[in-house]
């Protein structure tokens, strides 16, 4: 079966298909080109660069950022976006981390940035030529984004910043990271504000390279009196929240996505070890427990994959705000890849827990995406209040 057999669903159309099979058949070829081995062992930061340059310089990463600014589309498009991410994931965890950092870490700048903004730094993001992040947790600033403290103080033409953030994706390796501070205009949320901020400026340090169970390039950041222009500015001072936010909801779906991509190529290696395993005589296929958990696996697959899609399509094509959709989609799709991918380490046995195997490597991408952009708990709060404010 065709690796983009499921895109015939009516959510999308010949070019959505069009553009699937062309990114697959250019991921197959670019994993070993860009990544050259096991990635888990590798140089991290090296291969992220590489897969960033790649991605760009093959055109992929215009999906990332508006038209007018070395986009292809505007607004961006979430079916784009989820049959990327799911399409990447499949081949390469890193690949996909790499492509969407570039729309999530520019996004604020795409969504609310002056044109001047936006001339400085998409056309680079869409090239590959720059490496955007998006700094927004802190130590004490996780799920609770309005427990900021990291604080920006108006001072003439500059803000100054002061605090830290942690779990910074593309910490050390970003060109242009988007920092959202406190700037105090009210209490909480509304007093939030966000800022294009480039390395090396003056009082912006990477404090700490941080290592976790998917290896990816994470660092805490340190601002001592760090004096960005006011021209940085995203949008107006006070709006952080609600750009983050907008921002947030547009990148949400595709995270379900890449759990689909994690998900279905851990289907595809336990199907390929239950064919292939010789057990008392037979194959591991052919007990029961085996074909049961392998419908198990798949029936989790496509219950995810309609959730999923149907939120990239809702914003695409109805216009309308996707918030509980795509809380449903994350929540859904990473809690199920979970259970798919672990279900996939058994069947592989002592193999599956060995370090660098296939379903090792996914047991380790999946367990993040249960937790960024909004734990799975978070999830719940998202979607139960939601319907509580839902009119009848």
């Amino acid at each position: 079966m065709s690796r983009t057999a499921h895109l015939r669903l009516p959510f999308f159309d010949a070019q959505h298909r069009a553009f699937a099979e062309e990114l697959d058949q250019w991921a197959h070829q670019a994993v070993a080109e860009v990544e050259g081995g096991d990635p888990v062992h590798g140089n991290v930061d090296a291969i992220c660069v590489r897969w960033v340059r790649a991605l760009g310089a093959a055109g992929w990463l215009r999906h990332c950022v508006p038209a007018g600014y070395g986009g292809a589309h505007d607004p961006l498009r979430s079916l784009y976006l989820v049959i990327a991410r799911e399409t990447l994931a499949r081949h390469s965890g890193l690949a996909d981390f790499a492509f969407v950092m570039q729309g999530l870490g520019s996004g604020p700048i795409g969504l609310a940035g002056s044109d001047e903004l936006k001339k400085r730094y998409l056309p680079r993001v869409a090239s590959g030529e720059a490496i955007a992040a998006f700094a927004l947790t802190e130590p004490e600033a996780g799920s609770d984004v309005a427990a900021m403290a990291l604080s920006a103080q108006h001072a003439g033409d500059h803000y100054l910043l002061d605090g830290e953030k942690i779990w910074i994706s593309n910490g050390g390796i970003a060109d242009v990271y988007v920092v959202f501070a406190r700037t105090g205009e009210a209490p909480g949320a509304r007093g939030i504000s966000a800022f294009a901020v480039d390395a090396g400026t003056p009082g912006f340090e990477i404090a700490e390279r941080l290592e976790v169970t998917a290896p990816h390039p994470l660092a805490r950041l340190r601002f001592q009196a760090c004096r960005v222009p006011a021209a940085n500015l995203i949008g107006s001072s006070g709006e952080g929240f609600k750009i983050a936010m907008r921002n947030l909801d547009i990148f949400r779906s595709s995270v379900a996505a890449a759990a689909l991509g994690f998900a279905r190529r851990a289907l595809d290696e336990a199907l390929g070890r239950a064919k292939t395993r010789k057990m008392f005589g037979q194959t591991l296929g052919d007990f029961q427990l085996t074909q049961a958990g392998l419908a198990d696996m798949a029936t989790e697959i496509d219950g995810a994959a309609l959730l999923t899609y149907r939120a990239a399509w809702l914003r695409d094509v109805e216009g309308v705000s996707t918030t509980r959709e795509a809380a449903m989609a994350k929540m859904a799709a990473t809690e199920g890849a979970q259970r798919v991918i672990d279900r996939a380490v058994q069947m592989f046995g002592g193999l599956g827990v060995g370090v660098g195997s296939v379903v090792e490597h996914l047991y380790r991408e999946i367990r993040p995406l249960r937790i960024y952009e909004g734990a799975t708990e978070v999830q719940k709060l998202i979607i139960g209040r939601d319907l509580l404010k839902a009119k009848n």
